[in-house]
């Protein structure tokens, strides 16, 4: 039998699990409910059974996990997370996942923040193809980012390397952001941010998310004032990342990544009125691989370990 490499994606609803080819070739892909309620053994149980249909009866060649909250990549250990995973801070996923599907010690088993491994995908074979380095950013629910520079991941000493979320910005003031501090960037700027900040102008009460705010920006004034003021966040933001790290590319994922776009237009506007002109040329494009990125950039890491452990 073939053996075989997977990536999965650990979402707070869903748990992704693919076989992915050495060339980028992605298998079928199977999902299960994410228990994050249930405790981190639950959520093992969940992420080691999702692997193992993927698997499809093949031996496992390599395994590569995308999670949710800061990882030490290096030891394959959750570092830090919200109360959307219960428990899940201090888990040790590779140790977990190794004793659960049998998996001798030689078997490359990468684990990363799920932004981090998107980053890894788009690098592999989406909008990070070609370029040495990228900021890579996913806005929808949160704000997450990565960064590659020198064709290497960056993570930081502290694991949180690339964390725009948390980067204060001028119009957070007061704002409460899910880290349990105020004034972050994805306060304002992630689609529940969009939301409240409409509501707080005196919006429509029977709204209820920013992809329905955004929906209402050619209607409603308040909406697209939202809208901008979000854009206008992380505009700010990104102009701030690529002035200190001066990458050749800023690649933007999510649901509210479409260059067509008022948000878009009006988060670019602003990303170009605040950098110096050294950067006036940086690169920005929509990610290309969706769902699928974070699969991929997983199994990326282990066909990564694989090689290095030769």
């Amino acid at each position: 039998m073939n053996r075989v490499f997977l990536g999965v994606d650990v979402g707070g609803t869903k748990i992704a699990a693919a076989q992915v080819g050495v060339g980028g070739a992605l298998g079928a892909v199977h999902t299960s409910p994410t228990p994050g309620d249930a405790g981190r053994e639950a959520l093992l149980d969940a992420i080691a059974d999702t692997a193992l249909r993927a698997a499809a009866g093949q031996p496992i060649a390599g395994l590569g996990v995308g999670t949710a909250g800061a990882v030490d990549a290096a030891a394959g250990v959750v570092v830090s997370a919200t109360e959307t995973l219960r428990e899940w801070k201090g888990t040790d996923v590779r140790a977990g996942l190794r004793s659960r599907l049998g998996l001798a010690e030689g078997v490359p088993l990468a684990v990363h923040n799920d932004v981090d491994a998107h980053a890894l995908g788009e690098y592999w074979r989406g909008a990070g193809v070609g370029v040495d380095s990228f900021l890579m950013l996913a806005v929808g629910t949160g704000v997450g980012g990565a960064v590659v520079l020198g064709g290497r991941l960056l993570m930081g000493a502290h694991h949180v390397a690339g964390e725009v979320a948390h980067v204060p910005v001028p119009g957070a003031e007061g704002l409460p952001c899910p880290c349990g501090r105020d004034g972050h960037l994805e306060a304002l700027a992630a689609g529940p941010g969009i939301w409240r900040r409409y509501l707080a102008l005196g919006g429509d009460p029977t709204v209820t998310s920013g992809r329905e705010v955004a929906e209402r920006i050619s209607s409603d004034p308040l909406a697209l004032r939202a809208v901008q003021d979000g854009a206008d966040a992380l505009g700010r933001g990104i102009a701030g990342l690529v002035t200190l790290l001066d990458p050749e590319r800023v690649v933007i994922g999510g649901g509210f990544a479409d260059p067509s776009s008022p948000w878009w237009q009006r988060m670019e506007a602003t990303l170009r009125a605040q950098v110096i002109d050294a950067l006036a040329d940086v690169e920005l494009l929509p990610a290309r691989l969706g769902a699928q990125a974070a699969i991929l950039g997983a199994a990326r890491a282990a066909m990564t370990m694989n090689h290095k452990s030769r």
